[in-house]
């Protein structure tokens, strides 16, 4: 692909000077209508050493409002991002809504880089693809308006550039070691370079190849380019037909009512523990888990734990006996409330991805990203589109953690009708638990039928061999406990090897 393209594209000045004003007058205007339609914008930039991205990237911004955009430039890892999913610095950095996000290299030089290094091929490039396409799909799906630029020069062209910047004292230090290799793999590269542009190219994710020789003729091509998105996203979002513009796959269809089966099913909720033998098993698995908590900062291994279930089934007392022999600087108990404003102008799952634990600690999501096919899918937060859709970005985000390494465990701490009204109206009875139960509760309370319809359906889509749900019984909450527990042992023992 990238042979074919004509690199000798030339604007002369006169008409480069006629045409450049008009087209920043227009990125301003366009500018301003994203923000007041609340349109995030993501622009990647992509190529060559020496291409001219940060020229190019500077002309982009000089029309627009500084207060409306945001730059980043990412150099390889540091040690802490090293530590988590290689998508997650570039989740933390995706835009709000009405903002312009611009990135100067993404993503991409992981699978640029580290394959040239050696570090990736075979069925773990295909993973690296598999998961960029996922975060790409989601963002899209989300509103996002995303632009892919690929700076393409000539060889030739490459090493007269970094003589140059390498002869002029001010711009020396811009030519690296890495920059020299790279340029001697230049037709390595090349091939690689050409099979990420096939491998990622979507619909709602087009490449542009931006011919670099000339910096006029770059320079309109990206204005032309960004300006024509961003207004077909609008005259979307305009006409009303927002994301539905776009034509995607079809969202899962309903499962019928006689055909439904799930854990909840399989669930024995008469199932106890005596006092002897919950407090020996207890005991056995917080000590058992304290060892392995030190094994996992070892070996570098980060664990997910889910909490979701019924309001009164016992979640935070789960979770106090889960973490009450560990040490507090391995762990952290995320409680999840209902999203605030700067959460609501992101991805739903943005939030979620900026608490992923590092490497070796592990974090404990009290209710989670499962909100969104629970609590926003029957009380109509989103639409059905949205979290019919909810079900596979769920299983992307989740796959790519598991490709990281990570323990991930969900549980679904279950139980019946008549123990719930038990608990409320204890609750309300004793004077230091009624700060325990709200209204909502009770509102909640009479839509048992479709919460449990949506839990069912939640279980059956989104329970993985990498991410398993586990339902765990607690109308006694001594077995919940020791359920959850010797379960989270088993699954990190299994990680362990």
């Amino acid at each position: 692909m990238l042979e074919s393209i004509d690199l000798s594209r030339k604007v002369d000045k006169a008409e480069y000077k006629r045409a450049k004003e008009p087209a920043e007058l227009r990125l301003a205007a366009l500018q301003r209508r994203v923000k007041e339609l609340g349109i995030p914008v993501l622009i990647v930039f992509e190529g060559w050493d020496a291409a001219g991205k940060g020229t190019l990237i500077n002309e982009l911004i000089l029309p627009l409002d500084p207060r409306g955009h945001l730059v980043t430039h990412f150099p390889p890892p540091n040690e802490e991002e090293a530590l988590r999913p290689f998508l997650w610095r570039y989740w933390v950095a995706t835009p709000p809504a009405g903002r312009i996000a611009i990135v100067d290299r993404s993503w991409y030089r992981h699978v640029l880089d580290d394959r040239m290094a050696g570090d990736r091929k075979g069925e773990d490039l295909a993973l690296a693809f598999s998961d960029i396409r996922g975060l790409e799909e989601q963002l899209a799906d989300s509103g996002t308006v995303l632009i892919k630029f690929f700076l393409h020069i000539s060889k030739g062209t490459q090493a007269k550039r970094l003589k140059k910047l390498a002869k002029n004292p001010a711009t020396a230090w811009r030519v690296t070691k890495d920059d020299r290799k790279r340029h001697k793999q230049y037709d390595d590269y090349l091939v690689a370079a050409d099979e990420m542009l096939a491998q990622t190219e979507e619909d709602h994710a087009p490449w542009t190849v931006i011919e670099s020789t000339d910096h006029r003729f770059a320079t309109l091509k990206i204005f032309n380019r960004v300006a024509t998105a961003i207004e077909q996203r609008i005259a979307a979002v305009e006409s009303g037909q927002g994301q539905a513009a776009r034509p995607r796959a079809a969202a899962p269809a309903a499962i019928p009512e006689d055909l439904r089966t799930s854990l909840l099913h399989q669930a024995d909720l008469s199932q106890s523990l005596e006092r002897e033998e919950y407090r020996d098993r207890l005991d056995a698995g917080q000590k058992r888990l304290r060892d392995l908590e030190h094994e996992i900062y070892v070996r570098r291994i980060p664990v997910v734990l889910v909490y979701e279930g019924w309001d009164a089934a016992g979640k935070g007392g789960n979770i106090r006996r889960l973490v009450r022999e560990l040490d507090p600087r391995g762990y952290e108990v995320v409680p999840v409330a209902a999203p605030n404003d700067i959460e609501k102008a992101h991805h739903y799952l943005w939030r979620f991805w900026s608490q992923f634990p590092k490497a070796g600690h592990m974090t404990i999501f009290d209710r989670s990203w499962y909100g969104r096919v629970l609590v926003e899918r029957v009380e109509g937060f989103c639409t059905a589109q949205e979290w019919r859709r909810a079900y596979h970005e769920i299983n992307q985000m989740e796959r790519h953690w598991t490709n990281f390494g990570a323990v991930v465990q969900k549980f679904w701490i279950h139980i019946d009708p008549d123990e719930q009204l038990r608990r409320f109206n204890a609750r309300q009875e004793t004077e230091y638990k009624r700060w325990k139960i709200t209204d909502e509760d009770w509102r909640n309370r009479e839509k048992w039928d479709e919460y449990q319809a949506a839990v069912e359906e939640m279980l059956l889509r989104t329970s993985t061999p990498h991410a398993p749900w586990t339902v765990a019984e607690s109308n006694c909450k001594w077995f919940a406990r020791v359920k959850v527990l010797e379960t989270v042992c088993d699954a990190i023992e299994k990680r362990l090897g």
